[in-house]
């Protein structure tokens, strides 16, 4: 899928980005905000990504997960702040070339079948028929190819758009509440694929709702409450701010966090 390009007149300046020159995505998010109206959705958001890295935004609903990707991302202008790259501004509309994004809740193609919608989007970004086949295998959707986008249920429309979003080439993937739908098995299913992802060097930023799930799949972790950053790091490096014992689980830590 493409990604709209609106621009923000209060972006810091930034620069082009030929497609293909980004090999590595160590990114600074810096202050980062989204204001509709009176009400700051997002306000002054900042954290790092590391390459190669899975991090994971945490958050209840309504705390702003969404509108953090979509104003990173490029698809909703940001009122205020600056993606960078290197210590410079990247424009959104050239974030393309970094980052692929797969919002929660999609349905493109719906009179499609699977087996199309994979096979058109591995011709698009140039993936191997090896990397498709491996990728159908490893989420169970074999026996899904000839059925439509349409006739999914909810789980097995999610496991369709991961599947696309692991076919793209951009070194640093956002995928938005992952796994939403899926039963306990699936969720443990999809985990080590995405981990078996990273590993390859590609850098993941997971939307969660689930602190159990951040907890088992994440190497470091934004806490996201009301909009703002509540911490940042490692569960461990969390424990620490929120002077805890290693005992303390995730949502023992979000909760005296925020």
């Amino acid at each position: 899928m493409s990604l709209p390009s609106p621009t923000s007149p209060s972006e810091s300046p930034a620069r082009d980005i030929p497609s293909g020159s980004i090999r590595s995505v160590d990114i600074r998010v810096d202050g980062l905000s989204k204001r509709y109206g009176e009400f700051w959705a997002l306000r002054d958001a900042s954290f790092d990504i590391r390459a190669g890295e899975i991090l994971g935004l945490i958050g209840p609903n309504g705390s702003g997960k969404t509108t953090l990707f979509r104003c990173l991302a490029g698809v909703a202008p940001a009122t205020s702040g600056a993606v960078l790259h290197n210590n410079e501004a990247i424009a959104p509309n050239h974030r393309k070339h970094f980052l692929y994004f797969v919002p929660d809740g999609i349905r493109p193609w719906p009179d499609q079948t699977v087996d199309w919608v994979l096979r058109f989007t591995g011709g698009l970004h140039r993936a191997t028929v090896q990397a498709r086949d491996e990728i159908v295998q490893s989420l169970g959707l074999t026996s899904l190819l000839g059925a439509r986008l349409r006739e999914l249920s909810k789980g097995e429309h999610r496991r369709v758009m991961l599947a696309h979003g692991l076919l793209t080439p951009q070194p640093l993937l956002m995928l938005d509440e992952p796994f939403d739908g899926l039963d306990l098995r699936q969720t443990r299913d999809v985990m080590s694929v995405l981990i078996a992802h990273a590993r390859s060097g590609r850098t993941l930023f997971l939307s969660i709702h689930q602190l159990g799930d951040a907890a088992r799949i994440c190497a470091r972790l934004v806490l996201l409450s009301d909009g703002r950053v509540a911490g940042e790091g490692t569960l461990a490096e969390l424990r620490t701010r929120a002077n805890l014992g290693p005992t303390h689980s995730l949502e023992d830590v979000f909760l005296a966090l925020t």
